[in-house]
């Protein structure tokens, strides 16, 4: 009797640790089977060209990532703010940004639901390359695979601009391997003032990399050449919304005073993002107007001096893609009085260039 009570009980055991067991591994109630967490995980990284000399790389920008893990099916990597997934165990990426730059790499492996991390960082040389540029060594109008056109008065531009926008060739072309882009006084469609606005908007825009222009300004009061970058979903998002950044503003009434500036929202019009600097002769020699733009920061330059850094951050609209554009006001807010003794003035473009 004492037996077959043991036994019973025994076997009352057996069976809650059996319930007790497939309810733990498989609270569905189907039959999956257990999947072991993946461990070991491994990440290796081989820098592309890497020597003794040139231990950041040889200027490519590209690593390989060789992932190993036990039980591991698949892997998850957040590089560059880029999540790639990966089930060979071998992950070739290619970074863009130019110079000697720290990234951190997260990888994950997978098995199933569990899964294992581990993190590292890599130094990676990227040698600068353009990626867009009009040098503007064939005579004739601008290329139009690379460039449109704003017309009109656009009501003053939102600055109460005095000219009207055309694309006739008095007021633009391409000369001596120069785009020329000529503010005329004269009277043409209801305005005084006749000049050019283009855009590489639907044509070419970028994220993150340096922009710039080597130019001579023009000469007058009044004048307002300008070079800048502005959102390419402004159609979407509205100015300020979708962001602008401007290179190069000057104006006939303050010479050589170079502009740089930012507007966003809560900090367009009247801008506390700029800072000014000279480029001495600016309207009888030609200087190189630049920015290098990043997630961290916006830096301006004149012939590579670096005179203003903007803190970027995820919370401003800068991270996305923006759109080239020349231009060449008159008068407006920012342009001021113009000479009642203007005639015409040219503003002279040797090349605009967008590296990585």
């Amino acid at each position: 009797m004492i037996n077959l009570v043991n036994r019973a009980g025994i076997f009352t055991l057996i069976l809650l640790f059996v319930f007790q067991s497939c309810s733990s591994s498989n609270e569905t109630g189907d039959d999956t089977p257990v999947n072991p967490a993946p461990t070991n995980l491994t990440v290796n990284v081989e820098i592309i060209g890497k020597t003794a000399e040139n231990p950041n790389g040889d200027g490519s920008g590209k690593v390989k990532l060789i992932l190993n893990a036990t039980n591991a099916q698949s892997y998850k990597v957040l590089i560059n703010n880029e999540l790639k997934e990966v089930t060979s165990g071998e992950l070739i990426y290619e970074f863009k940004t130019s110079g000697i730059n720290s990234y951190a790499i997260s990888v994950s492996a997978y098995n199933g639901l569990k899964y294992t991390s581990t993190s590292t960082t890599v130094n990676v040389f990227v040698a600068r390359k353009v990626i867009w540029s009009d040098e503007f060594n064939v005579d004739g109008a601008p290329d139009t695979s690379k460039w449109g056109y704003n017309t009109g008065t656009g009501d003053g531009w939102g600055n109460n601009e005095l000219q009207y926008y055309t694309t006739r060739t008095e007021n633009v072309k391409i000369e001596g391997g120069l785009l020329k882009i000529t503010a005329i006084k004269e009277d043409y469609m209801g305005s005084k003032y006749t000049s050019t606005r283009m855009l590489t908007k639907g044509k070419f825009s970028f994220k993150y990399g340096r922009a710039e222009v080597r130019a001579k300004l023009p000469v007058g009061g009044g004048t307002w050449p300008a070079f800048w970058l502005l959102g390419d979903n402004i159609d979407t998002v509205p100015w300020p919304g979708c962001g602008e950044i401007d290179i190069l503003e000057s104006v006939g009434n303050n010479p050589n005073v170079i502009h740089s500036s930012l507007h966003s929202p809560g900090r367009s019009g009247n801008t506390p993002d700029t800072k000014t600097t000279i480029a001495p002769n600016s309207t009888t020699e030609f200087h190189i107007y630049a920015a290098e733009w990043s997630a961290e920061n916006i830096k301006f330059y004149v012939d590579d001096n670096l005179f203003y850094t903007y803190k970027n951050s995820s919370t401003t609209p800068f991270n996305a893609n923006f759109f080239v554009i020349l231009n060449f006001a008159m008068g407006g807010n920012f342009g001021g009085t113009v000479d009642p003794n203007f005639k015409s003035a040219t503003y002279e473009v040797d090349y605009v260039r967008v590296y990585n």
